[in-house]
Parts: C-alpha cells; structure tokens; sequence
C-alpha cells in the first residue's frame, strides 16, 4: 500500500484532475509489475486512500484519494485517478 497527497488548499477542479496522482499510480505499478516479473510474491495492492480522509499526521490539511469528499456535505466526487484506476482494471479483467 502506498499512496500520494495533494495539499489540501486546491480549488475543487483542481482536486477533481489529479493528474500527478495518475501518474503516481502508472509509475508505481509499472515498478511493482516489473518487480513481480522478476520474482517478487505480491499478493495484493489497493490505493491508500479511496476517500479523502483525516489523517493522523496532518489532520485535514491534505488530501489522498482517490474520491473527493467535500467537508461541508460530505458529497463524494470521483476524481481523475478514480476513473484511470477503473479503467486499468477494466483493461486487466478483459
């Protein structure tokens, strides 16, 4: 499990086109299927976070997942990284 963090000052369609958090993804996983092409035993792997969340260390002054959560409503927007995680999946079962 790892994760990234956008700071938690973005406008709303700033957070909503995360892309550098998409591009986090690609980059790791590429790494992680390479490591498990040369012999690494992963069994699993999720995104650390699905939702924005409280986080120990940095209260609310952060943001990491991959849904925005508006604090207000607690309306829940899927961003950019939401869509790209669906997709890949999508490729990787077909």
């Amino acid at each position: 499990m790892i994760g990234m963090d956008d700071p938690g000052n973005f406008t709303f369609p700033e957070s909503l086109h995360d892309s550098n958090r998409v591009n986090f993804y690609r980059s790791y996983l590429k790494e992680l299927k390479r490591a498990m092409d040369d012999g690494a035993n992963v069994t699993g792997y999720f995104a650390w976070s699905i939702l924005d969340n409280f986080e120990w260390l940095l209260g609310y002054t952060s943001r990491f997942g991959l849904v925005y959560v508006d604090r207000n409503d607690l309306k829940r927007y899927p961003k950019l990284s939401a869509y790209w995680f669906k997709q890949m999946l999508e490729r990787k079962n077909s």
